[in-house]
């Protein structure tokens, strides 16, 4: 359906027609979207909608906190945040709460033989 909706007319563009390269998402010139507009997008539809605007970025961090959370992988995490690089994953998406620093502290205290 993304396809036909994205195959209109190029005539109508003219010279501002651009090939998708296999975009899902793009203008009506297939062209890639613009973070900023994309923003400004995001959060009319969802004024609209009777929705609380939350940043885009901010469902990232939550998933990403939540499979620190979960004790899930950091390899497993990159993968379903589809991140490239591992150090996207563990040094800007995941935060570690104050209680799972306590407790890792306690476990390696307890490893060591000194708790």
């Amino acid at each position: 359906m993304r396809q036909a909706q994205q195959d209109g007319d190029p005539k109508k563009a003219g010279d501002l027609w651009q090939d998708a390269h296999g975009l899902v998402f793009t203008t009506k010139y297939r062209t890639p979207i613009e973070p900023g507009n994309l923003t400004r997008m995001f959060v009319l539809r969802a004024r609209r909608a009777g929705l609380r605007v939350i940043p885009l970025r901010k469902p990232g961090h939550t998933c990403s906190s939540l499979l620190v959370a979960l004790t899930v992988h950091p390899k497993v995490a990159q993968r379903i945040l589809r991140h490239s690089q591992i150090a996207m994953t563990m040094e800007v998406y995941a935060e570690a709460s104050e209680e799972e620093v306590r407790t890792a502290l306690r476990q390696l205290s307890e490893a060591m033989g000194t708790g």
